[in-house]
C-alpha cells in the first residue's frame, strides 16, 4: 500500500517538475513599456500628447507601419500635398472631424483604410485602454493641427479614473482554446485562417507542414528574427512581445494547433 502511494506521489512530483522546467524553459520576450502616466482633474494637452507621443513610439507598436510609408500612411509627416496627419484629418470623411476620425480609425480600423494601402491595422482597444488611445489622438492631433481632446472625453471612457497607463499591451483572457486565442490576439488579420483572415503574414492553414513546433514558437516569441520568403514587406508588423502577453500554457496551445494544421 505504501509502496504503491509513493509510487504515484513520484509520478505526480515528476509531471510537475516537467511542466515546470517547460515552463521556464520558453523565452520571455520583453516588450516596451513607457513610464506610466496617470492623470486626475483637468488634464493639460502638453501631458495628453507626451503620453500619446510616447505610446505612439513605443509599447503601442504605431511606427512598424505608419513610420514608412510603405506599409500604412505616414502620420508624421506630410502625404502629398496634404501636411501631417493633424493637418489632414478633419478633411478625410465628410462629416467628420479630426477627433472622431481618428478615434473611429483606431477602433475600427477597416472603417477607413487609405486608397493603396492594405486593411491590415488591429482594433487598438483590444490592446489599448479607452484612456491611451485619448491620449494618442491627441499627440496625432498636434501633428500640424489643433489638438481637441479633453478631461471629459477620458472621463467619459473611464468614469473612475481618467488615467493613461503606460501601455504593457493587454493580454488575452485566462482561455487555452487556441482558435479563441488567435481571434484575441487578432492574429487572424494578418493570418489567413481557413475563409478568415488576410494575407499580411504566412496562412495559418498548412504551417505544421512547413515549420517544426519549436519553428512555430520561435516566430511567436521572436517574429523579427526569420521573415517568410514573399512576406518581406511586411516585416516587423507582427507585435514582439506575445511572450510576455501569454502564459506558457497558452503559448503551447498555440504552437500545439498551429503544428497539427498540415
Amino acid at each position: 500500500m505504501w509502496g504503491t502511494n509513493l509510487k504515484i506521489l513520484g509520478v505526480v512530483l515528476g509531471t510537475i517538475a516537467v511542466y515546470t522546467l517547460l515552463a521556464n524553459a520558453i523565452p520571455q520576450i520583453e516588450s516596451e513599456v513607457p513610464e506610466e502616466l496617470s492623470f486626475t482633474g483637468e488634464v493639460s494637452a502638453e501631458e495628453l500628447i507626451d503620453a500619446g507621443e510616447q505610446l505612439y513610439a513605443g509599447a503601442g507598436g504605431c511606427t512598424a507601419c505608419h513610420g514608412l510609408g510603405t506599409r500604412a500612411p505616414n502620420l508624421l509627416t506630410a502625404q502629398g500635398s496634404e501636411g501631417p496627419i493633424g493637418a489632414r484629418c478633419g478633411n478625410r470623411v465628410p462629416g467628420e472631424d479630426c477627433k472622431t476620425y481618428l478615434h473611429r480609425s483606431m477602433v475600427e480600423p477597416n472603417a477607413h483604410v487609405v486608397d493603396g494601402f492594405q486593411p491590415i491595422m488591429p482594433d487598438m482597444s483590444r490592446t489599448l485602454s479607452d484612456a491611451q488611445i485619448w491620449s494618442m489622438i491627441a499627440y496625432l492631433q498636434s501633428q500640424g493641427g489643433e489638438v481637441t481632446v479633453t478631461s471629459s472625453d477620458l472621463a467619459a471612457a473611464a468614469p473612475d479614473a481618467a488615467s493613461a497607463a503606460g501601455g504593457a499591451a493587454a493580454g488575452p483572457s485566462a482561455t487555452t482554446d487556441p482558435e479563441a486565442l488567435l481571434r484575441e490576439l487578432q492574429c487572424v488579420a494578418c493570418h489567413k485562417l481557413g475563409a478568415e483572415g488576410q494575407e499580411v503574414g504566412p496562412p495559418f492553414d498548412g504551417i505544421g507542414a512547413r515549420l517544426s513546433p519549436d519553428e512555430i514558437r520561435g516566430a511567436i516569441l521572436d517574429p523579427a528574427a526569420t521573415v517568410s520568403p514573399g512576406y518581406e514587406q511586411f516585416a516587423g508588423v507582427m507585435p514582439p512581445n506575445f511572450g510576455s502577453r501569454l502564459t506558457a500554457a497558452q503559448l503551447e496551445a498555440l504552437v500545439g494547433y498551429l503544428a497539427e494544421r498540415r
